[in-house]
């Protein structure tokens, strides 16, 4: 972009607009595989993302990281750094004007560390320069002198060990109490399961520019998937108000809920509004692994005791996340994670204890499915070791103890929305398996590790394995669920105002398919989210194909309102008695019948609305209340070939049954669900973002192992059950979390059936794939 006055130029940002004109044949509205508004872009190349903005007179920005997971700072010293050619500012602590701290649920993360480095990769300092290579020379020219401390990486020693924070190192404590301490079964099994630390990795590192305004303020655009949260913490920080803050969203280049740390905007607002120029930074994939959140490793200790028929008695727990430096979410991910720490399972009795804890490893937060998938790799793993001591199939002694909808959740909220678990489990269990590889040269890539592996095709042994998951939709525990939309009709195109950030999960789609089914007009856009529009909140856990969705159609329906009364009023009927479908209007006795486009001609007609869903309590002192807006389930069995003397794996096919409520859109919730299995792959066999010590090792993509299109298996959706949640907005259900939270699970049950050994680690390493022993 060019302009006279860098001060206060505005980047052009996001697709112009999320336009869509569907041809006058094309079929529209709610039920329709509608292709994404956006796809074309993305395809060409063209789709604009934050790393390629411009704006005249720009600055680049680089920001100095700690080397060490733990030490006392004793000096920073910029004069060097600061006197270089190029460099217009470098900001420490010390220029933070307003808040020194932040954080979405506590405000315990420094902008830039002062006294002391909590994990490696914290920021230090910020630099803006002329050329990015000289911000980034400069940034390493600031001279830090560190007392390294002894780093605290075991969580388990986080309990006594010195505070690494002013708050103390426990976050929080949840004791679930649920039945009869006292209450025993006649068969009794334990185990010890740890859960590995998994980066979202999204395919765009972050990137951000930051424009100074002519009032004082400054402009963010960034990909934001929660912008009025980012604007207000960043406000904070810069010592602003939050009407001299704007942020503007950008394209997202995937988001797992990294895209909710701010430690992107807040440097690169400050070095703006020092300079009085546009600063832009862009991450390098080894910062973008140091820098955001990851998923919580978990340390689970379970005791299931069940009856001789195999019916869950009691179950029993300890619960303990790693939540890195600072809090984060890791509040919210220790109430799903002990919430649903028995699974979608009746069980009389539950007792559960549970920890999130301050280290000195990398940060953990929101990632998709958190908490709950980490103890659903738990129950599961409990489940088939009591099938195998009572001698029961798997799927079998599953069967026997599937929640439906009435039971109560060991947190004594009664499950109302429809909890279809024995219907899903039912639909995977009886489908047909895969074929056995046939013994050709073609086979040989079917086999684990390909053709080019080690191993021989006689010792590969094929394992299923199933897995019942649960995971909550929107926020729990009182989070206040709101989203505000806004429908336009001008010149017979539609147009929704609504800050619901489109992150890949469809929702520019569903707004244009939401105003298509009520109003019958076919041209809709959705215009870029920033801060000058209403919040929506985060895009995360289904919010806004409820939240946000709601307010659309609610929107639209004002506006069917505004457009039916006068003709109902000339025929003297109710609106109610008139239909919009296929760009028409008719009367319910057939006197009336008009067109969409004859009645828009002239007017403009809009109309505002809000939704919230019903609120939650938080849970009590022993884990009890009504803490979540609704729950979602999952049934997978995963087929796996298993080399038994290498210990590869090979995942063959994940058969899928899941609880959507409805079908919104056909093809994009296909792509959600085989988008969330791989995810759950890659989390049973490959990524785990190693911290020795609490420093990263190797953070890049070829030290951190990512699902290929080789590893993708074979998914197939075996049933979506279609039983409408009569509290949702159309009655549908999120569909990308419960996936990715049953995948791991059922991978490695069926690793487990595979091999014979017990599998209680995730990521699934080698040495753990390897058959166990005959016993001679």
């Amino acid at each position: 972009m060019t302009g006279p006055d860098a001060a206060t130029a505005t980047p052009t940002v996001g697709a112009p607009t999320q336009s869509g004109a569907a041809e006058s044949v094309a079929p529209h509205g709610l039920g329709v595989s509608l292709p994404p508004t956006d796809g074309l872009a993305k395809a060409q190349g063209t789709y604009p993302y934050a790393a390629d903005l411009w704006a005249e007179g720009l600055l680049w920005a680089a920001v100095l990281r700690s080397p060490h997971p733990h030490a006392r700072i004793l000096s920073v010293d910029t004069t060097e750094a600061a006197a270089m050619p190029g460099v217009r500012a470098v900001v420490t602590h010390e220029d933070v004007p307003g808040d020194a701290t932040h954080g979405r649920r506590v405000a315990d993360r420094p902008v830039f560390a002062k006294d002391t480095v909590r994990h490696h990769g914290e920021a230090i300092a910020a630099v803006a320069a002329d050329h990015p290579d000289t911000a980034r020379l400069a940034a390493a020219a600031v001279h830090v002198e560190y007392e390294i401390l002894e780093p605290i990486t075991d969580p388990e020693k986080a309990f006594s060990a010195e505070p690494l924070h002013p708050d103390g190192n426990l976050i929080r404590h949840i004791p679930l109490r649920f039945g009869n301490p006292d209450a025993v079964g006649e068969v009794i099994v334990e185990g010890l399961y740890r859960v590995g630390r998994q980066d979202p990795a999204p395919i765009g590192a972050e990137a951000g520019l930051a424009v100074p305004r002519p009032d004082g303020g400054v402009e963010l655009y960034v990909a934001s998937t929660d912008p009025h949260t980012d604007r207000d913490l960043a406000a904070a920080c810069f010592g602003l108000e939050t009407d001299r803050v704007k942020v503007v969203v950008t394209g997202v280049p995937g988001a797992m809920g990294d895209r909710e740390d701010s430690g992107v905007q807040i440097p690169l607002g400050l070095l703006a509004l020092k300079t009085g120029c546009p600063v832009k930074f862009v991450a390098t994939r080894e910062e973008s692994f140091l820098s955001h959140s990851h998923r919580h490793p978990t340390l689970l200790r379970y005791r299931h005791h069940a009856d001789a028929e195999g019916r869950l008695v009691k179950v029993e727990a300890q619960v303990l996340l790693d939540a890195g430096a600072y809090a984060d979410t890791s509040s919210d991910a220790l109430a799903a994670a002990v919430a649903f720490a028995a699974g979608p399972y009746v069980v009389p009795h539950v007792f559960v204890e549970g920890w999130a804890v301050r280290t000195n490893n990398p940060p953990s937060g929101h990632v998709r499915g958190e908490g709950a998938m980490q103890v659903c790799a738990a129950y599961e793993g409990q489940m088939d070791k009591l099938a195998a001591k009572l001698g029961l199939d798997p799927a079998e002694i599953r069967m026997r103890n599937v929640m439906a909808t009435g039971d109560l959740l060991p947190t004594g909220q009664s499950v109302t929305c429809p909890a279809p678990v024995g219907e899903l489990l039912k639909a995977v269990r009886d489908a047909d398996l895969p074929p056995l590889p046939v013994d050709d040269d073609e086979s040989l890539w079917l086999l684990p590790g390909g053709p080019e592996g080690a191993g021989e095709p006689g010792a590969v042994r094929r394992g299923v394995g199933y897995a019942l998951g649960m995971v909550h939709m929107l926020g729990a525990e009182g989070t206040d669920e709101v989203s505000t939309a806004t429908v336009r009709i001008h010149d017979g195109q539609a147009t929704v105002i609504c800050a619901a950030v489109e992150t890949g999960q469809g929702f520019t789609t569903l707004a244009r398919q939401i105003v298509q089914e009520v109003l019958g007009v076919e041209e809709v856009r959705v215009l870029p989210s920033d801060t000058d529009q209403p919040p929506a909140g985060a895009s995360a856990r289904g919010r806004h194909t409820w939240v946000s969705g709601g307010a659309v159609e609610r929107a639209a329906k004002m506006v069917r309102t505004q457009l039916l009364q006068p003709l109902a009023g000339k025929f003297g009927m109710s609106v109610e008695l008139l239909t919009i479908a296929d760009g028409k209007i008719t009367s319910y006795d057939g006197v009336l019948s008009t067109t969409v486009e004859e009645e828009l001609a002239g007017k403009e007609l809009w109309a505002t609305a809000q939704c919230r869903p019903h609120p939650t309590d938080a849970l009590d002192d022993t884990g009890q209340g009504d803490a979540f807006v609704s729950l979602v389930f999952c049934a997978v069995r995963a087929v796996v070939d298993v080399d038994i003397e290498l210990g590869a794996v090979r995942v063959v096919e994940m058969a899928v049954a899941q609880d959507v409520g409805r079908v919104l859109n056909p093809k994009q919730l296909a792509a959600r669900i085989e988008a969330g299995v791989t995810q759950g792959v890659g989390m049973a066999l490959m990524e785990d973002l190693r911290a020795p010590r609490g420093i990263i090792k190797r953070p890049n993509l070829t030290g951190y192992a990512l699902p290929t299109a080789l590893d993708a298996p074979d998914v197939r959706i075996i049933k979506l059950v279609e039983e409408r949640d009569v509290v949702a907005p159309f009655g549908a259900k999120a569909v990308s979390a419960a996936p990715v939270v049953t995948s791991p699970a059922a991978v490695a049950a069926a690793v487990r059936a595979a091999t014979g050994r017990p599998v209680s680690r995730l990521p699934i390493r080698p040495q753990h794939a390897v058959a166990k022993p005959q016993q001679g």
